[in-house]
């Protein structure tokens, strides 16, 4: 899940990612406050510090003065529709000059006058305002410190405005402010007084001047970069995991902002990330900047560790996770990463609590200073770095709609499904769409083990994190590295006695595909059922009362293909075996459909010999192309060594993840039949044939 409320959110809502408005425009920096809460003194302290260089500095009266035929004193005398034109003058005039020039702008300006005696405010900001800032800074100072500043000004003539009208007046700018910023892709954020608000100002600034999205992703894929060079060996697999209500069963997210609720940090809900993610900028690039802004107004540098501290002091990672990177911190070609939507701070405390946080990094945001937010896009671009640039096997876990593109990105895809009562009410619909529309192959890992699956076992099959065969693929080598597991009988008595009917140039015929058939289900007994697993089911005693049986793990889920004409024959008799499979007959690669392979676990190839490989080897990536998890298992009676053991054979299949081949002898022959030493031929009485 994705992290600090996002993850509740999202599980509510489509997720919306439109590219930032202010990747396409001049950044503007509206700098806001009541009349009397220091603007202009902040504003020439930033032009001290930051130069005139890089940034323009522009008072807002002082525009509309310099716009205004007769200045200030003939604007003032004009009707309010008189205004709003210079007023949109103005700020267009800012905006053609930043456009020009390239600087960054900080524009003073007011929001609405409030006279004490009037029921309403009246608002002075324009449409143009609205169209041009891309980010607005709001000078919260205490009404207590404005009034007496009020007071205290000799330049200026003030009313005298009371505390609580003050202060009225400035919750009243915020709120609609706040709700302006984000129907209008204007990142918003409340400064208060504070001994470091020039300091603090002056961080913002310089990250508003280049932050925008393409910027955004290029730090995160830097951090990405940076996660894979730690560490020993040559890497082959990176396991991509979500956070929140992937990898735990909390929402750090609720955690983090019950925590602020309760020691009154929390002024309004307009603060909350729910409200935010609900609003008209739902999980945009902009949504999540503006989730940066929030936390930074929420709690300073320490303030804020301290609470992250505490969110994951709360926070217990499921136990098959904590097992299964435990292992992985064992290996030199397997890495896993946390990438999460959420507060990278919290997550770095709980792996550390877990004893991980050296060998899984984070990669995430929550503070300016991480330099990046996680989105959708984002994650779906980081698994696709590591799959095409870096040439990794990945595997990603996710279980929310952000983490849709990332599991379709990924060569395995997880989703990990919690209980039901913590589900998201939209990613059913989401995930059946991917699935059944935009080729989404994955599998389901339900935590706890005893909550329901998600959809069904066929469309999203089962599997369990702790489960051999699963961890086995996982921490498998690939490339140059990797190995094809072959199991054969070469040398046991069984295979010697099946083998000899095979090898009789005068057995032919049905009896020849008799000895075929008791050759595929002695394959299957003895080897298949080792490599694929069992499964009980009850049965009827023959005493009259229920008992256990056993039957291949998935049995009415595996497909049995009978590679044409040669593998008819073998492919019965592990049919036999496994009277539940389906049965499939293949004369080419593109006999095989789609509809062949979806919802199912294990695709069981049949052929009666393997010289070469060649066919096998088209056979597989044909069925890698339509389905990329499902287990592979070829099966034949005769396999030729060196292309078993380290020809093109070996090597291709050793690429594929969850390929294995099992047969009954293993030989050193180079021979390839013909006419009438072709076992098609001999098993159909066709020798005669040219």
């Amino acid at each position: 899940m994705p992290g600090p409320m996002v993850d509740h959110q999202a599980n509510q809502e489509t997720i919306h990612e439109n590219p930032s408005a202010s990747n396409n425009k001049a950044v503007i920096i509206g700098l806001y406050g009541v009349s009397g809460s220091g603007k202009t003194f902040l504003l020439n302290q930033l032009k001290q510090e930051l130069g005139q260089e890089h940034f323009a500095f522009y008072e807002g009266s002082e525009m509309i003065s310099d716009v205004v035929p007769g200045g200030l004193d003939a604007f003032q005398k004009l009707k309010e529709q008189e205004k709003m034109h210079w007023r949109q003058l103005a700020i267009d005039t800012v905006r053609k000059n930043c456009v020009s020039s390239g600087q960054v702008a900080v524009v003073t300006g007011h929001f609405m006058f409030w006279p004490e005696e009037e029921l309403f405010g009246r608002p002075v900001y324009t449409q143009n305002d609205l169209d041009t800032f891309t980010h607005i800074l709001y000078l919260d100072v205490p009404a207590e410190d404005v009034a007496q500043r009020r007071l205290d000004d000799t330049e200026r003539s003030r009313p005298l405005i009371s505390v609580t009208h003050l202060h009225k007046w400035q919750q009243e700018e915020k709120t609609q402010l706040r709700d302006l910023c984000r129907s209008h892709d204007i990142l918003f954020s409340s400064l208060s007084q504070h001994p470091m608000l020039l300091k603090k100002t002056l961080k913002l600034i310089r990250d508003f001047q280049h932050h925008t999205e393409k910027y955004n992703l290029s730090q995160a894929e830097n951090r990405l970069d940076e996660a894979l060079v730690a560490g020993q060996g040559q890497l082959e697999t990176v396991l991509v995991m979500d956070a929140d209500r992937t990898v735990a069963a909390e929402d750090t997210g609720v955690l983090f902002w019950k925590r602020v609720s309760n020691s009154r940090r929390l002024r309004d809900e307009e603060c909350t990330l729910m409200t935010l993610f609900s609003s008209p900028l739902g999980y945009s690039y902009t949504a999540f900047r503006q989730a940066v802004l929030l936390y930074e107004e929420t709690a300073e540098d320490q303030e804020f560790d301290a609470l992250c501290q505490d969110v994951a002091s709360a926070v217990t990672m499921y136990p098959e996770f904590v097992s299964l990177l435990h292992l992985v911190a064992e290996q030199d070609h397997v890495r896993a990463v946390i990438v999460t939507c959420g507060l990278r701070r919290v997550w770095d405390k709980v792996l550390e609590k877990e004893g991980l946080s050296k060998t899984v990094k984070v990669i995430g945001g929550g503070r300016i200073a991480d330099g990046f937010v996680v989105t959708a896009a984002v994650k779906a671009a980081l698994v696709t770095r590591l799959r095409d640039a870096h040439k990794m096997h990945v595997w990603a876990f996710g279980d929310s709609l952000l983490d849709l593109d990332m599991l379709g990105k990924a060569h395995q895809a997880i989703v990990v499904v919690g209980e039901e009562h913590t589900r998201s009410k939209t990613m059913d619909a989401a995930l059946m769409n991917a699935i059944d529309n935009d080729g989404l192959v994955a599998r389901q890992a339900v935590l706890p083990s005893n909550a329901s699956p998600r959809l069904d076992t066929i469309k999203l099959p089962l599997i369990h994190l702790t489960e051999q065969g699963f961890v086995d693929s996982v921490l498998c080598h690939r490339g140059q590295h990797a190995r094809l597991q072959v199991l054969h009988a070469t040398d046991r008595s069984a295979a010697k006695l099946l083998m000899t009917p095979m090898r009789d140039a005068t057995v032919a015929g049905p009896a020849l595909r008799e000895a075929h058939r008791r050759v595929g289900w002695y394959l299957a007994t003895e080897f298949l059922a080792d490599v694929i697993g069992l499964e009980e089911y009850t049965i009827p005693h023959v005493q009259g009362h229920d008992t256990s049986g056993n039957r291949l793990f998935h049995e009415q889920q595996t497909s049995i293909v009978a590679l044409m004409r040669g593998g008819e024959a073998m492919a019965l008799g592990v049919n036999d075996a496994f009277p539940l499979a389906m049965f499939v007959h293949a004369s080419s690669p593109n006999d095989i459909m789609l509809h062949h392979l979806q919802g199912r676990l294990t695709l069981l190839l049949v052929d009666s010999v393997v010289n070469s490989g060649k066919t096998v080897v088209q056979f597989v990536q044909h069925v890698r192309n339509l389905h990329a998890t499902i287990r592979i298992v070829v099966v034949t009676g005769v396999a030729q060594a060196q292309s078993v053991f380290g020809g093109s054979l070996a090597q291709v299949l050793a690429r594929h993840a969850r390929v294995s081949l099992v047969a009954l002898r293993i030989s050193e022959n180079k021979f390839s039949g013909r006419g009438t030493t072709d076992t098609g031929n001999r098993l159909f009485n066709t020798t005669h044939l040219p």
